[in-house]
């Protein structure tokens, strides 16, 4: 499908990561940037320099305009990098390439300094809740800087003309801790790259499992705040009961030499991407995803797109798309013993996961990322025409009134 929008706008887009990194806000910016240009917008993208920029693959990922700053490592977080709270270079280029909106996807000291230099130069500012950082500190021995984390969050964010969420149920969450302006920015599906189509014999029978096999899934990153635990429990308790089984993870972490070393039958598949991670989902026969952390959950859509079977906790994407039962399975938050025993109930009945597998197919049919990129548009257009920013005017478009949704 090609896009297209009554009037160009020159956007920026700040965030700390973005691809060939791998996680679901890099692929979200990737998203979103590409969305915005087929869409005919121009686009400034801030990120920091990253250790594959001077190779060949960033060149897919590269938006009309791009301005690299420098950072550090972020600790913990293997290949990912902050960005510098580099104030005069923004202003530099943004005076001279005249922005009509920014869009801050991170709130390191990079989008601290954007949204600075933002308001400073009369800028109009939306921010993404991408992370659930306040959420993390439970799980490093850090539950004490929930309250401070969610403090500076909330100053952040309301220092915007609004911040995009992906979920009503967390903007509800939000506002009740005094967030302000929180507009819904929903997340799609490539549903070509995702499909059940790229289901693979030779794939299984690399992780040892035939027709009759059930290959038990994992796919994120393996740290402590996902909850990772549980799906170990989980897929123990589908072994005890003899049933032939792997269990694949797919993704990289501070936890996987760990893991790897407690547990040599499991299968430690790495960081995926492209149709290789597709394959993945889709030669799988159940996801188990016990994360009880995410903003949103993107593997959740990618794995119902593949035709695979999603085994979650009742909230973000999980429970805005999963019909318990139907086209999916979900147990209620904090609920470990529910969760094993759902993943028990799916593994002694393989027709029915098949079942649960085509619904969530169907289901991921209608999650475009071009719906979800031009309702985006609609709220950036309508903030731009709001503020007056530079020459811009709406066009032919019919702008909403701006505010709380």
């Amino acid at each position: 499908m090609t896009l297209t929008s009554s009037r160009a706008c020159r956007l920026i887009v700040v965030t700390e990561t973005y691809p060939p990194e791998i996680n679901g806000v890099a692929n979200t910016m990737a998203q979103l940037v590409t969305g915005l240009e087929r869409l005919g917008h121009q686009v400034m993208l801030v990120r920091p320099w990253q250790s594959g920029d001077r190779t060949a693959s960033n060149a897919n990922h590269s938006p009309t305009q791009l301005c690299r700053v420098p950072g550090l490592p972020i600790p913990g977080y293997r290949g990912l990098r902050f960005g510098l709270p580099v104030g005069g270079r923004l202003r530099a280029r943004w005076r001279s390439w005249r922005p009509q909106a920014v869009y801050i996807a991170t709130q390191g000291p990079l989008g601290h300094m954007a949204l600075r230099t933002a308001r400073q130069l009369g800028i109009p500012v939306l921010t993404g809740f991408h992370t659930q950082f306040h959420q993390y500190s439970r799980y490093y021995g850090l539950g004490l800087l929930m309250r401070p984390i969610i403090y500076l969050l909330r100053r952040f964010h309301n220092r915007a003309d609004a911040t995009l969420v992906p979920t009503r149920a967390l903007q509800q969450e939000l506002e009740q801790q005094g967030f302000r302006n929180l507009r819904v920015f929903s997340r799609g599906v490539d549903t070509e790259r995702f499909s059940p189509a790229r289901r693979c014999r030779e794939q299984r029978r690399a992780w040892g499992c035939d027709d009759n096999s059930l290959a038990v899934l994992y796919v994120g990153r393996l740290a402590a705040e996902k909850n990772i635990d549980l799906a170990f429990a989980a897929y123990a308790a589908i072994a005890a009961t003899g049933r032939d089984c792997k269990f694949i993870l797919v993704g990289d972490g501070p936890e996987r030499e760990r893991l790897a070393r407690q547990h040599p039958d499991y299968i430690f598949a790495g960081a995926q991407v492209g149709l290789a991670l597709a394959t993945q989902y889709a030669s799988a026969d159940l996801f188990l995803f016990p994360s009880l952390t995410e903003t949103f959950g993107n593997v959740v859509m990618e794995a119902m797109a593949s035709g695979l079977p999603v085994l979650a906790f009742d909230y973000a994407a999980a429970r805005q798309h999963i019909r318990s039962g139907s086209n999916g399975l979900v147990v209620p938050v904090n609920d470990a013993e529910a969760f094993i025993r759902h993943a028990l109930v799916g593994a002694q009945n393989p027709l029915h996961l098949r079942q649960l597998g085509q619904a969530a197919r169907a289901s991921a049919t209608a999650m475009s990322w071009d719906h979800v990129i031009q309702d985006l548009e609609q709220d950036i257009l309508t903030l731009i025409q709001r503020n007056g920013t530079a020459d811009y005017n709406c066009g032919d478009k019919q702008c909403a009134p701006f505010g709380n949704a």
